[in-house]
Order: C-alpha cells, then structure tokens, then sequence
C-alpha cells in the first residue's frame, strides 16, 4: 500500500444556496492537518488531501480517513488536532464526531 493512512477532507463546492463543507472547513483543514501531520513527524506515510462530495453534507463539515474507511463530522478547525493526536497518532477513534454508521 502506498500510504498507511490516507486523509481524505470535504472540499466540495456546491450551487449557492445549499450546504457545503468547504464554505467554513475544507480548504483551510486540509492545510492545517498537512502542517499538523508534517510537524508530528510520524513514521507512517500519511496523505492528506481535497476530496469531492463525501455525501455525508447534513453532518459536515466532514472528513473520511482510510484505509479503515472511519467518517468524521460536524468537525471545526480546531477539532483537527484531536484527530490528529488521537486518531493517527494513538490509533482511538472519536466518539463524538463518528459519524451515525460508525458508532
């Protein structure tokens, strides 16, 4: 496998009007866990990157993290360092923010 954890973050961008992750989360979390991810210096290959639509829109901001295939939601800015810390790093999962599937 080319990447032991794969991030991928909502970014999609939808007609005016309707519900979307990046309007307040996906351009700027993709950002800040990059940075998180690079200054952790973890031995894991870890990619972190924009994706489409995760069809998850009424519980975004969202992200998906491979290769466990775990749905994050109703995230912030700074819940990013929790997923980060906790999830990549120490291998727990966040209850709260799993999404309904997931817990």
């Amino acid at each position: 496998m080319k990447y032991d954890v794969h991030v991928f973050v909502c970014a999609n961008q939808k007609a005016e009007g309707k519900k979307c992750c990046t309007e307040t989360f996906g351009n700027e979390a993709v950002a800040k866990l990059r940075q998180k991810v690079k200054e952790a210096k973890l031995p894991l290959k870890i990619r972190v990157q924009k994706a489409g639509c995760l069809d998850v829109c009424q519980q975004g901001p969202a992200l998906a993290i491979y290769p466990e295939g775990t749905f994050y939601g109703n995230l912030n800015l700074e819940m990013l360092d929790q997923i980060v810390d906790e999830h990549i790093i120490k291998g727990q999962k966040l209850a709260a923010h799993l999404l309904e599937d997931e817990s």
